[in-house]
């Protein structure tokens, strides 16, 4: 029975890591390919680099308060191997957390590849490198002389910022956003983050968000997927990067802050809480 019931627990947390990386991914993936409805032809009319960076942070928004409440709203394997190497969440689940996480960004790639059918036909015939920053990310976004090192040193970084950020945000002794408002300061975290570190590497910093899309879209008709501009095997680079980046960013929180801030207060008791009565003699 007790088996049972684990499993069945965690059942529910991938359900809702599922959900929540779905939510993440239409609405990142499906900006990008707005965008680049938009610029066909050179018009321009529908979004730039801004309001994908708004986007993806409100897609993080959304995707934390869907699945945040059931399974801690991770919708990240960087997330949930980082706070599993420092001791903030079981082992047993990154793998399980993982898997969940990559199927709901993969399919959720393929809605927004069914959906933007017509127009990714018009953009790019082929199905070329032209397009193929709609689902995955690129060194240099495609075309700056980034190299596949220089793209990697770039998703350590951009990953380290992230968790490190996230933790200063959900540490109970850190003075974190009350009334509900931490996914709103993760969302406009990760707004910064496209702003500020985006231009080497897209900004993947999540693995499932770059290797569910490239899968879905290498099944779709993009065959040099998993390669970049240059020909470079490329599809390694926001994988290993961010699940790097996420554990430097956890251990410096920890280094820098957590480990300076004061100790959790113990809950103070409910008021028909049963009290022990001590030292009670006959």
């Amino acid at each position: 029975m007790a088996e049972r019931l684990r499993f069945s627990s965690l059942a529910r947390e991938l359900s809702a890591e599922f959900a929540g990386t779905l939510i993440l991914i239409l609405f990142g993936v499906g900006v990008v390919a707005q965008v680049t409805a938009g610029n066909i032809g050179g018009q321009n009319t529908l979004g730039d680099h801004d309001s994908i960076a708004w986007a993806w942070g409100i897609a993080v928004v959304l995707g934390v308060y869907v699945s945040a409440a059931v399974s801690g709203g991770h919708i990240n394997p960087a997330v949930t191997f980082a706070l599993a190497a420092t001791k903030r969440f079981p082992w047993s689940k990154v793998a399980p957390y993982t898997l969940a996480q990559t199927a709901g960004a993969f399919v959720a790639a393929l809605i927004v590849r069914w959906n933007y059918t017509e127009v990714l036909a018009k953009a790019d015939p082929g199905h070329t490198i032209k397009t193929q920053g709609v689902f995955s990310t690129l060194p240099g976004n495609g075309s700056l002389p980034v190299s596949t090192w220089g793209a990697f040193r770039d998703q350590i970084i951009g990953t380290a910022i992230l968790l490190f950020v996230v933790l200063a945000l959900t540490d109970a002794r850190n003075r974190p956003p009350l009334a509900n408002l931490t996914p709103v300061a993760i969302g406009l975290l990760v707004v910064a983050i496209g702003m500020a570190w985006g231009a080497d590497a897209g900004y993947a910093i999540n693995p499932a968000r770059d290797f569910g899309p490239r899968l879905a879209q290498f099944l779709t008709g993009y065959g040099g997927a998993w390669r970049d501009q240059n020909g470079d095997l490329y599809f390694w680079v926001p994988i290993i990067g961010p699940l790097i980046g996420g554990v430097v960013g956890a251990f410096l929180y920890g280094l820098l802050i957590g480990r300076n801030l004061p100790p959790e207060p113990e809950p103070a008791p409910r008021e028909d809480e049963h009290k022990p009565e001590y030292d009670v003699r006959p």
